[in-house]
């Protein structure tokens, strides 16, 4: 894709909790590179919330409450699509059908026909689509592919991986409603243990079987924050899930995605090669989680035991997950990358996903259908 010389023109569509907290300050970061010409909500009143917010940074920037209008006078290079998840795949069609490129939240689509489509759709016409979330363009998980290539510390062949807490209905500083987290489309899986999902995969290539097990261990949940504050809301999907895989090289992974769970201290990653153990504890979100390594006694490297408190990739990542999908998204488009988030993996995430909720269902272990570069 050709490089982009001058400042892109950037459109933001769906300006809830997320867009304040981590799209808007880090495309702010980059104004030197990009002018946001638009915030686009069907809540008006959520679209000229965002567009003010900005407006010291861009006076110019518009606030719209139709896609239609925005991608017909916006003249807007590429799209950041952060509305809800149930909407992800009919926004992206229609930016990529007006030309735009598209940086989507996960999940890409709801469907593998509706990602099928939206990838044939984007090479069509020579689009670029990528999708969060950025974990493979993060430092710390650059790191430890690089180990894994390496050989150094032998064949990687178990992960093992969680997410739990209680949820965005608990999290004090949420801001939006957080119904839609607790019922069928989202859930634990499609919206953080994806996080660890496309380490995974990253880190092990793709996979081949998917066996699952799912229960709801608590039916409701009080709302702390945001506009439902005090309000109790029903929990209609499982909130905690358990996802057992088969990867296409023979290793095995293992995830537990949870909105059940209180709280834990277990490792939220721990990678187990040949001779030794990568783990880290701490709070998942800290994009700074210092790491613990065990060498076995075997190991070439003649060491013996665990050395504690590694950081995980000197330097630290500088920012967040999600505002490493923006930057990296903008160092695409100006030609100064190569695309590590494709539409192509996140899909193969998704497919994992899906084949994850059959087996809940069913009770069957279900083989994965995609590719992650194909």
């Amino acid at each position: 894709m050709p490089g982009q010389p001058d400042r892109l023109r950037i459109g933001v569509i769906g300006c809830g909790d997320v867009a304040h907290r981590r799209y808007l300050p880090a495309l702010e970061s980059l104004a030197d590179r990009v002018d946001l010409v638009a915030c686009c909500d069907a809540d008006g009143e959520k679209a000229v919330r965002a567009a003010n917010a900005v407006r010291r940074t861009w006076p110019g920037v518009r606030a719209f409450t139709d896609l239609a209008e925005l991608l017909r006078d916006g003249r807007l290079d590429a799209a950041f699509n952060i509305t809800p998840a149930p909407a992800h795949a009919a926004i992206t069609a229609a930016c990529l059908e007006a030309g735009v490129h598209v940086y989507s939240e996960k999940p890409l689509a709801s469907s593998l026909a509706d990602a099928d489509r939206l990838i044939a759709l984007a090479r069509e016409r020579g689009l670029l689509l990528l999708c969060a979330p950025a974990v493979a363009a993060t430092r710390q998980t650059r790191w430890l592919a690089s180990i894994v290539a390496s050989g150094r510390l032998g064949r990687l062949s178990l992960v093992v991986a969680h997410h739990a807490d209680t949820g965005p209905a608990t999290w004090r500083e949420y801001t939006g409603d957080p119904t839609v987290f607790y019922g069928p489309g989202v859930g634990p899986v499609f919206d953080h243990g994806v996080y660890r999902l496309h380490a995974m995969t990253a880190l092990l290539g793709p996979v081949r079987r998917v066996q699952a097990m799912g229960a709801i261990g608590n039916d409701s949940r009080v709302v702390r924050a945001g506009p439902l504050a005090g309000q109790t809301i029903a929990v209609t999907s499982p909130d905690h899930v358990l996802i057992n895989m088969e990867f296409a090289s023979g290793a095995l992974g293992q995830l537990l995605a949870s909105f059940g769970a209180a709280a834990t201290q277990a490792p939220w990653l721990e990678l187990h090669f040949r001779h030794g153990t990568i783990s880290f504890a701490g709070e998942s979100s800290d994009k700074d989680a210092p790491a613990s390594i065990y060498f076995d006694d075997d190991s070439p490297l003649g060491l013996e035991g665990w050395v504690h408190g590694l950081r995980p990739s000197p330097p630290d990542d500088e920012i967040g997950v999600v505002e490493t999908g923006v930057v990296h998204f903008v160092a695409c488009l100006r030609g100064e990358e190569t695309p590590l988030l494709t539409a192509q993996h996140a899909r193969h995430v998704l497919d994992i996903i899906l084949k994850a909720y059959d087996s809940i269902r069913d009770g069957q272990s279900h083989e994965t259908e995609t590719a992650i570069d194909a």
